[in-house]
């Protein structure tokens, strides 16, 4: 049959059409919410419902006397959060979640609360070992990472309870490796990892996670103008929690060769210019004493005049006792360190072994 020619035009316009692909073809089916996942949010979803059972909620109570009916209250001071290490019941957490507590409740992920005792303290490390006595079915400890093998840009993920919102999950990356913080004793905590996951009050004690779901750190402090997350977070390394949980078992503390010796204020000997730290006093059984290093010296009109000054060990540069601290934790008891002085302007230097806590 032979069209008209508008209907021919009209047929070859739909030709033309539909060979350029214009005319829609029927619409995919939109893929199953539930079943799609990408690949890091597979990774994100796998990480939290593998960790947040091991992730518990801490809450500091403290004694208090009514002002008008002298009776004993029990007031809430705070709370935080922390992490099964094992199935025995050990629990860590910041040794700031749990500061002036007399009494320190965890509550499980099941939602079951157990007192808590204290089984050691590391305040220079911002960290606290409890124990409770929930079964071993209902605690699931975490898996432990190494935070040598933490590179600048890694994912890692926080869990924690913060402003009171139990197991709440941020993720970030690592922001910075080898940072230093202060403890609230004033010691500097080093090699801190630095992480853009939002941490906020209440996230303190909780773990800091690698995309494998190892821990990597415990989160411990922020910056931040407002109290809030601002995008600068510290954890402390799991590999230094490795290293201070036995010590909190067997001793109750954080222990680390010593010297054996007492040593004058960081202020005073600033204020004296004396670069080095000012051995005040010497225990003549300890290394340093039987080592012939001297401390203060009180001549014939009572005055003291200082012997000797530490200025290096091991080739380190001592400006503080912070310093000397750091530089003798890196060691065990039986090591040997070079210990350097300066004694009335003259160059000392000895080669001490350094004897444990147990003896001295």
């Amino acid at each position: 049959m032979i069209l008209p020619s508008r209907s021919r035009r009209i047929v070859a316009c739909l030709g033309l059409l539909l060979s350029c692909g214009a005319v829609p073809a029927l619409a995919a089916p939109a893929p199953d919410y539930l079943s799609f996942h990408t690949q890091d949010e597979a990774n994100n979803v796998e990480i939290f419902k593998a960790a947040s059972p091991s992730v518990v909620y801490v809450t500091n109570s403290a004694l208090r006397r009514n002002f008008y009916s002298l009776n004993v209250q029990e007031i809430p001071q705070g709370s935080g959060t922390g992490f099964v290490w094992d199935s025995t019941g050990l629990i860590v957490t910041n040794f700031h979640v749990i500061q002036g507590a007399n009494r320190v409740t965890i509550t499980l992920h099941d939602q079951s609360s157990w007192d808590a005792e204290v089984v050691g303290l590391a305040p220079d490390k911002d960290l606290a070992l409890l124990r409770i006595k929930a079964p071993a079915g209902q605690l699931v400890p975490l898996p432990l990472g190494d935070s040598s093998l933490l590179d600048v840009g890694r994912k890692v993920v926080a869990i924690g309870n913060p402003f009171g919102l139990d197991t709440t999950m941020t993720v970030g990356v690592v922001s910075a490796l080898g940072r230093e913080i202060n403890s609230l004793t004033d010691r500097k905590i080093r090699n801190v990892i630095q992480t853009d996951a939002s941490i906020n009050p209440g996230n303190s004690g909780g773990p800091l996670l690698n995309s494998l779901g190892q821990l990597v750190g415990v989160n411990t402090q922020i910056i931040s103008p407002s109290g809030a997350s601002a995008g600068i977070g510290f954890a402390i390394p799991v590999n230094t929690i490795k290293k201070v949980i036995p010590q909190l078992l067997q001793y109750g503390h954080e222990v680390q060769p010593t010297l054996g010796i007492q040593s004058v204020s960081d202020a005073i000997a600033r204020q004296r210019g004396i670069t080095g730290i000012i051995v005040a006093a010497v225990n003549p059984n300890a290394p340093a004493g039987r080592a012939g290093i001297q401390g203060l010296q009180q001549d014939r009109r009572g005055s003291y005049q200082i012997g000797d000054i530490i200025v290096e060990i091991d080739g380190a540069a001592m400006h503080s006792s912070d310093d000397m601290f750091n530089a003798l934790e890196q060691h065990q008891r039986g090591d040997k360190v070079k210990v350097v002085t300066d004694r009335h302007d003259q160059r000392m230097e000895f080669e001490i072994v350094l004897d444990g806590p147990d003896e001295i």
